[in-house]
């Protein structure tokens, strides 16, 4: 559908396009705060691990005739947790754990998903994300985990911020890192699982980790990057949400096109300062 003689506005006159710009950006709010901590303690993966967790906990949630979303939330934060713990022992080095769990996590989700007959539409949805059908009580689910983990993040951004450059200093200043870490990783699992109803499974990363790296590319302050890729997050979500609607694209790959290109033109501007 061509853009001229058309208001930009319009597919706001939908009360489904309404209910996934409200999703998108609320999702689009919290996701890079989260990235933000994520990117700069190298666990971008865990993001993805996660994601493939979630797909393991809908392939559970068909099998056992439960609502999908509800067993990806719950086999997520199991993941998290487990995830937190292994690290904190150091049984496993550099990334080898979220390759275990990644790989053991889509095995199982290809397993139950074939076992029950049900690769179809639906499941399309979790993977690749089905923003114009969130119904009103997506959106109050999803609404009440991006408002705790904003309100989270809001006010433990300071001691975050710590923890993430250098958790032994953080450590020797009396910060609980244990149950900091613990947080994040919880937080992180329920935005990933919350997250797979507005881009998908296999995109959830993305949103999470690419504004973050645009913002990066600036060269702001920590607190000015954080506010930006959010910025960033926000106006994918909404350019890929009116270019899916209008030239009829699938709306959760093409917000994180919208989220690649900023990228690219803010690495351009930061090669040009070179």
């Amino acid at each position: 559908m061509a853009l001229t003689n058309i208001s930009m506005l319009d597919f706001l006159d939908y009360a489904f396009m309404q209910r996934a710009l409200l999703a998108g950006f609320m999702i689009g709010a919290v996701a890079p705060l989260l990235g933000m901590f994520l990117t700069v303690r190298r666990q971008a993966l865990i993001a993805d691990t996660l994601a493939h967790a979630s797909l393991a906990g809908v392939a559970l949630g068909i099998l056992m005739g439960v609502d999908p979303l509800l067993t990806a939330g719950v086999v997520s934060v199991v993941a998290a947790l487990f995830i937190e713990r292994l690290r904190t022992l150091g049984w496993f080095s550099g990334d080898s754990l979220l390759a275990l769990i990644l790989s053991g996590s889509l095995a199982f989700a290809v397993v139950g998903l074939s076992a029950a007959d049900k690769f179809n539409a639906g499941v399309l949805q979790y993977l690749f994300g089905g923003i114009t059908t969130v119904s009103a009580q997506d959106l109050w689910l999803i609404g009440g985990v991006a408002s705790l983990v904003f309100v989270l993040c809001s006010l433990l951004f300071k001691e975050y911020f710590l923890l993430s450059f250098d958790e032994d200093v953080a450590k020797a200043q009396g910060l609980r890192t244990g149950l900091l870490n613990t947080l994040l990783a919880l937080m992180t699992a329920l935005v990933v699982a919350i997250g797979m109803r507005v881009v998908g499974v296999l995109l959830i990363g993305a949103l999470m980790v690419v504004p973050v790296l645009a913002a990066t590319r600036l060269g702001l302050s920590f607190k000015a990057t954080a506010v930006m890729s959010v910025i960033i997050s926000l106006f994918s979500v909404l350019t890929g949400l009116v270019l899916s609607y209008y030239y009829d694209l699938a709306a959760g790959g093409s917000i994180v096109l919208v989220a690649i290109g900023i990228f690219a033109l803010t690495s351009l501007n930061s090669w040009r300062r070179v």
